[in-house]
């Protein structure tokens, strides 16, 4: 097989981020003492070592948002001294008036692919990030997303199941844009119910072909590596996207508050080797780099 790209880690220096410095903010993944500190591509590549990852793509990290230039700078410094990582979805507020002038800074950067703003809104204030549950539906973000269609950049979106039928009409005003979701859509909710609405709201998504599903982050909200929570979640997520509109991700160095890469990538490995060998091809190799072209 093809080496496995890592769509979606984090590297950073804690005091450059406003949630890593000052009074612990409660945060969805819950307690976070053991990553409250730098974690440099160093540490990354040695998490990685023997799991087979031979590229993988940095997501920003919530540095302040004036700063979102400097985060995207920093992350091509680092991957111009050691070529990790190959590829960056930078920060951008799409809620200005026009978003255009951060995005042309931005493109000054060879390694940007494309942007994420974290859209997901809920009513447990621990899990809330955005300022509104409908920002996806705002005309004014609509129109700054179709901009990125003529840089050839993707959004990473990010929200929950009620959210998501925002996020089809999003997807929809946007056609000529690549919608990455999030951690197969934040599913948080594991009653029959909240499972049933996640489906339902993934569905919707799914029937707009620019909506790929990144598979990454499944540990967020039971904070463990449960093998049989992550094969749950590939096997819905492959049965409504497919193999080429799915990818990996590892939310590195989140999810190693409660596991190691190695034994994430086998927890992965297990869920979607049992789909064959083209599925495995395109989940950890071929959509993402198609996607953010590494």
């Amino acid at each position: 097989m093809t080496g496995i790209i890592d769509a979606h880690h984090h590297i950073w220096r804690r005091a450059d981020l406003p949630w890593l410095t000052g009074p612990m903010q409660p945060r969805i993944f819950g307690p976070y003492e053991p990553i409250r500190r730098d974690y440099p591509i160093e540490e990354y590549l040695a998490d990685i070592e023997g799991s087979g990852v031979t590229r993988s793509v940095y997501v920003q990290a919530n540095w302040a948002p004036e700063r979102a230039l400097d985060e995207a700078a920093w992350v091509q410094a680092t991957a111009d001294e050691h070529g990790w990582p190959r590829a960056i979805v930078a920060y951008a507020d799409l809620t200005a008036p026009d978003v255009r002038p951060q995005l042309d800074r931005l493109a000054g950067l060879p390694l940007v692919r494309g942007i994420r703003q974290q859209m997901h809104w809920h009513e447990n204030e621990m899990y809330r990030f955005a300022s509104r549950p409908d920002l996806s539906a705002d005309p004014v973000v609509q129109q700054n997303v179709r901009h990125l269609a003529a840089y050839g950049w993707s959004f990473d979106l990010q929200v929950f199941a009620p959210q998501m039928a925002h996020a089809a009409e999003l997807a929809l005003a946007c056609p000529k844009v690549t919608f990455v979701l999030q951690h197969a859509g934040m599913l948080e909710d594991l009653s029959d119910a909240g499972r049933a609405a996640w489906r339902h709201g993934m569905a919707r998504l799914a029937a707009y072909p620019n909506v790929v599903s990144k598979l990454s982050g499944l540990g967020t909200f039971i904070h463990r590596n449960d093998p049989a929570h992550i094969a749950w979640i590939v096997d819905e997520t492959l049965a409504l996207f497919g193999p080429v509109r799915c990818l990996f991700g590892s939310n590195f160095p989140i999810e190693k508050l409660w596991t190691g890469y190695r034994e994430l990538i086998s927890a992965f490995e297990a869920a979607i080797d049992r789909h064959g060998p083209a599925a495995r091809e395109a989940v950890f190799h071929d959509t993402a780099a198609r996607l953010y072209k590494v």
